[in-house]
């Protein structure tokens, strides 16, 4: 091995270190502020401390701080699957950052058409901020998309893109929208426009966060039937709850890995369809060309 290969490899290694620290850090931070309880804890965020505002209180949560961890660690991931990226190629993990790449922008090709096709980076992103954080419950971390705030934040981003494309052809065509097919229809189209982000963040909210207190419950009542079955066991056996093995597992590998992508790749579909429908394409066009041909 030469000297550059050397060096390759040792930033290879350092930007893996760096990928997996925000995670030990949170696992480190998890055990020091958990209370200790042999009872089942169906709890919210845990609030680490508040900062003093002027105009209120706002708390540091166990969700705020977990979706920081999991920039950091999908910042140094993608830092990490392109480091010693060439135009030939070659690699396997240069071919898999590729394929990201290529199924994004193919995603992003049929949903959204020519005109969004630089939502690619965007897209991409909102998945994996929504995978990772979904996948963080794998370590016994608390996943910040069980957090409506989190997720409502996501919502509201959207949101404010959706209006934003809608107001391309200006307030008075945005206005009229909402007379579409018909004028009575109004009021019901501007609930539909407020439903959106509610309908999107309960959503994503309500399916991750069902699927933790299941596993914990199922868990539970496993342990407990397995102490009521076999607690005539002699010795250590009897304390061994054996009725929890395999089933909690198999139940973790649909709530938190099946589940998680699945809402990830929902709310992706969503924040595409919403921001595509909403936008007025040929009335654009038309006023596009309208403006080429005056000036």
């Amino acid at each position: 091995m030469n000297e550059t290969e050397r060096q390759f490899k040792t930033v290879d290694v350092v930007l893996i270190i760096l990928m997996l620290l925000p995670i030990v850090f949170g696992m480190v931070l998890k055990i020091l502020t958990t209370p200790v309880s042999d009872d089942i804890a169906i709890t919210g965020a845990l609030i680490y401390f508040t900062l003093k505002m002027p105009f209120g209180e706002i708390p540091i949560t166990e969700s705020q701080v977990n979706s920081w961890l999991v920039i950091l660690s999908v910042f140094w991931l993608c830092l990490y699957l392109t480091h010693g990226i060439t135009a030939k190629g070659g690699s396997r993990r240069q071919h898999f950052a590729e394929w990201i790449i290529e199924k994004t922008d193919s995603l992003v090709q049929e949903n959204m058409g020519e005109f969004f096709q630089g939502f690619a980076p965007f897209i991409a992103a909102v998945m994996a901020l929504s995978a990772f954080s979904s996948l963080l419950s794998l370590v016994g971390l608390y996943p910040p998309t069980s957090d409506l705030n989190v997720v409502a934040g996501w919502a509201i981003l959207v949101f404010i893109l959706i209006t934003h494309y809608k107001f391309k052809c200006g307030p008075i065509q945005y206005l009229k929208s909402f007379a579409e097919p018909v004028p009575f229809l109004a009021p019901l189209n501007i609930i539909s426009e407020i439903a959106t982000p509610i309908s999107m963040a309960f959503r994503h909210y309500g399916n991750i966060l069902s699927g933790s207190v299941i596993s914990v419950l199922v868990a539970a009542a496993l342990g407990g039937l397995s102490n009521l079955l076999l607690g005539w066991l002699p010795g250590v056996l009897g304390e061994i709850p054996f009725l929890q093995i395999g089933l909690p597992a198999v139940l973790s590998v649909y709530f938190d890995v099946f589940s998680g992508l699945l809402q990830a790749f929902i709310f992706a579909m969503l924040t595409m369809l919403y921001i595509a429908g909403g936008f007025p394409a040929e009335l654009y066009a038309k006023k596009q060309i309208q403006k080429s041909s005056k000036i």
